[in-house]
């Protein structure tokens, strides 16, 4: 017999429900910072069970800690042979440099950085190389660990901080005041939405994004720039360029002396510039490919009408360079080949492998975000902002508050600094449905993305490919960058550049110390591995600018005279003047 209390399929609770858990869900991501107490209690239960029942490893741990301590005890003991200082019990990773102040070397400061290096080390061997544990579960464990390390470090505290302790009496107590009134401000700041102190200096427009240019098109989701030629005659292909919409589009044209906009036209070439709208609650539904249609597909119209070219160099950065690969992929499918080259620069096709940013992405993890995300529609700048840096906390987060918070020294800002003070939000639909089918499912490289109903392809790429990874890069880690080798047979020419996931693409001509590897896997060769492509690989000094400029000269027509900005007779008038309304948008 039917049960007579059972509720009907389909009962109006159900979205009552499904309301209720997500407010829950989004006060948790709030007192959380987004970060999911499931994942972080899955992981420690599944790391402290299974060594709970490694007494090995447990004896090994404890053999680890007694030999530290033994080292350390040495240390102390004094001088080694013929007078000589001892030498360290441990030295700090090559990019610590905590502990680098002479001051660190004086007792008993010295024995409290060494006593913490070794703890340090005893750490990372406890939370790795257990049997049993998942990979994701031993990083979040190792990575969690670190942190709490990082807080508890000696140069975070005045009684711990011999350097810190001169400037304190250098300065009479003074920097402490001044650390105070660097912390209030930049709290006032944060909770009325203005930029960080010296941000100002970096007005898009006056300061930077200053390249001489034109809005040719407008939609409800980016504006198109056309910038003025520099040259008397400028290559028939024009360079559309997509930029992520996670920051402002102009990385890529900041200061003129950094700018690649305006380095591009002086080699002569015609360049096309997306610049997004910054997303508010009205767009919550937007989906990855509402900006596909809306972006490079509406620009390349706007471009084939004001050109008349039939072919286009287009280069994506970062996110933009995904969609790059989705629009490529799709237009390859349908039989439309505008697209003459293909340029990615710090942009992942293939998420198997996307270094620690997988830390904040299970299944547990997009719920969290999902919920964050659901009260407003979209995801403020601020948190991803935040997630980025965790993942370099001493640099990001500990050396800050130590330098400004209670040092009182304001760290200079630079045009590169003020651009990543300049956030954007990302709609709720976009972003949840990019960290499923990227991040957790890999669709675009094992070909489930759909574009149109129908699904779309890497290995249907068949231009010519410049892509550009960065040694030191957090968000998109190089050798995931460069798995678009395993994933298409076209011909593709690999740089591997100094620098980071930003400084290392804003690296123009003159820029100090930057240097490069670069090799060309011709059409249908061989796919190298990471390392065995950077073991053969050509190291160069200099920026992979001129690089990425002689490639597109050798795949370029003759010069000749420049095409209008805009073309009203074509239903593209030139509109605002660059950098145009939207980069405003706050």
């Amino acid at each position: 017999m039917a049960d007579d209390h059972a509720l009907p399929e389909g009962d109006p609770f159900d979205g009552v429900a499904q309301t209720i858990d997500n407010a829950a869900r989004a006060a948790v991501s709030q007192a959380t910072g987004g970060l999911s107490p499931v994942t972080l209690a899955q992981s420690f239960s599944d790391w402290a069970l299974h060594l709970a029942i490694s007494p090995g490893r447990q004896m090994e741990l404890m053999g680890k800690a007694a030999r530290k301590a033994m080292r350390l005890t040495q240390y102390l003991a004094g001088a080694g042979a013929d007078g000589a200082p001892p030498a360290p019990a441990i030295e700090p990773l090559p990019q610590d440099h905590r502990f680098a102040d002479p001051a660190w070397r004086k007792q008993p400061f010295d024995t409290i950085a060494q006593a913490f290096l070794l703890h340090q080390q005893w750490w990372h061997a406890a939370t790795t190389g257990v049997r049993g544990v998942s990979a994701h579960h031993e990083a979040v464990v190792e990575f969690t660990t670190r942190q709490i390390l990082d807080m508890a470090a000696p140069t975070n505290f005045i009684a711990t901080n011999p350097v810190l302790q001169q400037r304190i009496i250098d300065t009479g107590g003074h920097c402490l005041i001044e650390g105070a009134k660097h912390f209030l401000d930049d709290m006032r700041r944060s909770l009325s939405g203005d930029p960080p102190a010296g941000a100002e200096a970096f007005e898009p427009g006056r300061d930077v994004a200053v390249s001489p240019g034109k809005v040719v098109a407008r939609n409800e989701l980016m504006e198109l720039i056309q910038y003025a030629p520099t040259t008397e005659r400028v290559r028939p292909e024009p360079v559309l360029i997509v930029p992520a919409w996670i920051m402002k589009y102009y990385i890529l044209d900041l200061s003129p002396h950094n700018s690649l906009v305006r380095w591009l036209t002086g080699q002569g070439f015609t360049v096309f510039m997306i610049s997004w709208h910054n997303p508010d609650s009205a767009d919550r539904n937007r989906t990855m490919d509402d900006y596909r249609r809306l972006g490079p597909i509406a620009a390349l119209d706007a471009i084939s009408a004001i050109t008349g070219s039939p072919h286009v160099h287009a280069a994506g950065y970062c996110l933009g360079g995904t969609l790059l690969a989705i629009t490529a992929a799709a237009l390859a499918r349908d039989g439309d080949n505008r697209l003459a080259t293909l340029t990615f620069l710090a942009a992942q096709t293939e998420f198997s492998e996307p270094g620690e940013l997988a830390l904040f992405i299970d299944e547990a993890q997009v719920d969290l975000i999902e919920a964050m995300m659901w009260t407003r529609g979209y995801l403020a700048g601020g948190q991803m902002g935040g997630a980025f840096q965790i993942l370099r906390s001493n640099d990001l987060v500990w050396s800050r508050i130590l330098t400004e918070y209670l040092m009182g020294e304001r760290e200079p800002i630079n045009d590169l600094l003020a651009w990543n003070a300049d956030d954007t939000r990302m709609p709720y639909a976009m972003h949840s449905e990019y960290l499923k089918r990227m991040f957790l499912n890999n669709d675009l490289a094992e070909g489930r993305y759909p574009v149109g109903g129908r699904a779309v392809s890497l290995s249907a790429l068949r231009q010519p490919i410049f892509m550009v990874g960065t040694e030191s890069d957090h968000v998109a880690p190089w050798r995931s960058v460069h798995k678009l080798h395993f994933l298409t047979g076209a011909e593709i020419r690999f740089v591997l550049t100094s620098g980071g996931h930003n400084a290392g693409i804003v690296s123009e001509p003159g820029h100090p110390r930057r240097h490069f590897h670069v090799a060309t896997r011709p059409a249908d060769g061989i796919a190298l591995s990471p390392d065995e492509w950077l073991a053969q690989a050509e190291p160069r000094e200099g920026s992979w600018w001129t690089d990425w400029a002689q490639w597109l000269v050798e795949r370029s027509g003759p010069p000749e005279p420049p095409p209008p900005l805009g073309r009203a007779e074509a239903g593209y008038p030139a509109l605002d003047a660059a950098p145009g309304r939207y980069v405003h948008e706050r």
